[in-house]
């Protein structure tokens, strides 16, 4: 009998949307993307659509991270799927943390490698367990709907490139059940047993406690919750694109200029989710940005152009990241330095 995963897979992301294109399949070496590589190979291989592997050498773990680089290429060998492979290169941090830039070093690297194959999509292998984690970590520290919402299901990468995750309804011991079956080694990263990481801490005692005392389905309570916030959240963003075209005007690198006049009525939530969102689109640092920073920032935006013969600016508001905002005359202007 074949196994579920390999029908999950095939039931969230059916093979008619990808069997004629290539794929790029985000493979660290861990369990979860070694199950996706499997079951995807398995899916494809009757269709004439490309698999390619895409492997990232973060080189945070020395020897440990050349030897899953060497586990994935070997594996793709196995399968007959080329592999690419990333190796990260010394930078100085950006502010917001060694996770948060190895994670852009990261995409950066698939986006680059799936426009250069001509990929029209990249696979990840996040599961339903890192759902309800990633949902449960955004309550913690904080967060608003958005955060709520937890990882989408599919999102552009680039301009011709979509982010697919096609795993979000398979659960962690549904990937281990699955490789078990095939007989598939997989690699193991220790930091993932290390509690001194909050993401760890998390996923080993306070979801476990959670439903020991509280919710025994305290995971699908969370996916519940993600999935409402996720419809509302389409619903804002939409709202937040009318906003950004009328708004705002044409993103150059390093600057934002917004019409003041236009957002001066608009509720505070929605003026908070357009910054947001150019901040994403500009990949400014977000880490450093709190809900203080933020909430300033929204009230400036929403304080309407300055009054006629008041000398057009104001005191400019910096921010992380060395990012001024200042109003000049009907115009907010966000500037940050070429770094």
């Amino acid at each position: 009998m074949p196994h579920s995963l390999p029908i999950k897979l095939a039931e969230a992301w059916p093979t008619d949307r990808w069997r004629d294109v290539t794929v790029l399949v985000a493979v660290s070496g861990g369990a979860d993307s070694v199950a996706l590589l499997r079951a995807l190979a398995e899916l494809a291989s009757n269709h004439p659509g490309s698999l390619v592997v895409g492997h990232f050498n973060h080189r945070l773990r020395g020897a440990e991270s050349d030897a899953d680089e060497a586990f994935v290429v070997d594996l793709a060998e196995q399968l007959g799927i080329a592999c690419e492979v990333g190796r990260a290169e010394p930078s100085a941090p950006s502010g917001d943390g060694i996770e948060a830039d190895a994670r852009t070093q990261r995409y950066d690297f698939l986006q680059a490698t799936a426009e250069r194959l001509g990929a029209r999509y990249v696979a990840t292998a996040h599961t339903a367990d890192d759902q309800a984690e990633t949902i449960l970590h955004r309550i913690v520290r904080g967060t608003g709907l958005s955060g709520l919402a937890g990882i989408r299901r599919a999102r552009p990468l680039g301009p011709a490139v979509a982010l697919v995750r096609p795993l979000l309804d398979v659960s962690r011991a549904e990937v281990l059940d699955y490789l078990g079956s095939l007989g598939q080694t997989f690699r193991e990263d220790a930091t993932n047993q290390q509690t001194q990481f909050t993401r760890n801490l998390l996923r080993h005692e306070l979801l476990p406690l959670l439903a020991r005392q509280y919710n025994p389905r305290v995971a699908d309570a969370l996916r519940r919750l993600g999935t409402l916030a996720g419809e509302a959240q389409e619903v804002i963003d939409r709202e937040v694109q009318r906003l950004q075209e009328c708004y705002v005007g044409a993103l150059q690198p390093g600057r934002i200029e917004i019409d003041l006049a236009g957002l001066a009525d608009q509720p505070p939530y929605l003026v908070g989710e357009l910054l947001l969102s150019l901040w994403r689109k500009l990949r400014w640092p977000q880490q450093s940005m709190g809900h203080h920073e933020w909430s300033q920032l929204a009230r400036l935006a929403r304080s309407g152009p300055d009054e006629p013969g008041s000398g057009g600016t104001s005191a400019p508001l910096m921010l992380p990241g060395a990012i001024c905002a200042e109003k000049q005359g009907e115009q907010l202007v966000l500037t940050r330095p070429a770094c």
